[in-house]
């Protein structure tokens, strides 16, 4: 299987300053990539990122955004173009999961979740194929999650919005692979991050490896998928063993 260089890549990051954004783009700078590191609220977090991976001797610059915004993406967009570069590999990974019991959830909550989750995965992947089409080379990664295959244990709100952005990669990979451009998913599950440790009902014994994953074990299925450019359309299944594909 051929390995692709991602040496002179420019990778965008969104949700990049903590847990497996931080560690998806420190692993990408380590192949080679510069990163452009998206955040919301924390700045202080996003500039350690940053500091990090211009310590492997990469460029890298951060961009404060809401991704669910189309104003904003695009201001992002035009902000990269200029200063830092168009991107050549996508990693949508910004995202929340708010938790409530079912009886609770308002479509206030639904629609915050759909647009935090999906929405941004749709208008930053609509903004950087332009430059992927054309130089007829390009990667988009979706952080999606087992709960749009199982369900999961957060809610309906959360489950839908995992579930379509693996219709989203579908549909780009079949409309965009003869030009170069792959689009892929990683569906992890009970990864130790903020998310799983504010959550009591979480457990490790519920994996059937026994153990929570950790952000660098994402981090390094994306640097995989980055790398390859024969495998689009496809979900790895980071979960432990909780689902058998």
């Amino acid at each position: 299987m051929r390995v692709e260089s991602l040496l002179g890549k420019t990778a965008l990051i969104t949700g990049g300053s903590r847990g497996i954004g931080r560690e998806t783009a420190l692993a990408l700078a380590a192949a080679g990539c510069d990163v452009a590191v998206n955040y919301l609220h924390s700045q202080e977090e996003a500039a350690a990122v940053v500091s990090a991976i211009e310590r492997l001797g990469r460029r890298a610059c951060s961009v404060q955004a809401d991704v669910s915004r189309l104003d904003e993406v695009e201001r992002i967009a035009t902000l990269l173009q200029k200063d830092f570069g168009a991107i050549d590999v996508l990693v949508n990974n910004a995202g929340i999961n708010p938790t409530k019991p079912l009886a609770e959830l308002t479509l206030e909550d639904w629609n915050r979740t759909l647009a935090t989750n999906l929405t941004s995965a749709f208008l930053v992947s609509q903004a950087v194929l332009p430059h992927m089409r054309r130089q007829r080379w390009g990667r988009i990664i979706f952080l999606s999650s087992i709960a749009a295959q199982t369900g999961g244990v957060i809610g309906p709100h959360y489950a839908a919005s995992k579930a379509g952005m693996l219709g989203l990669m579908h549909s780009y990979s079949g409309l965009l692979a003869k030009e170069g451009i792959t689009s892929n998913a990683i569906a992890p599950a009970l990864i130790e991050t903020d998310m799983i440790r504010s959550n009591p009902t979480l457990r490790p014994d519920l994996l059937p490896v026994g153990r929570f994953g950790q952000s660098s074990e994402v981090a390094e299925a994306a640097v995989f998928l980055a790398s390859n450019g024969y495998i689009t359309g496809q979900t790895l299944n980071l979960n432990g063993g909780w689902y058998m594909s």
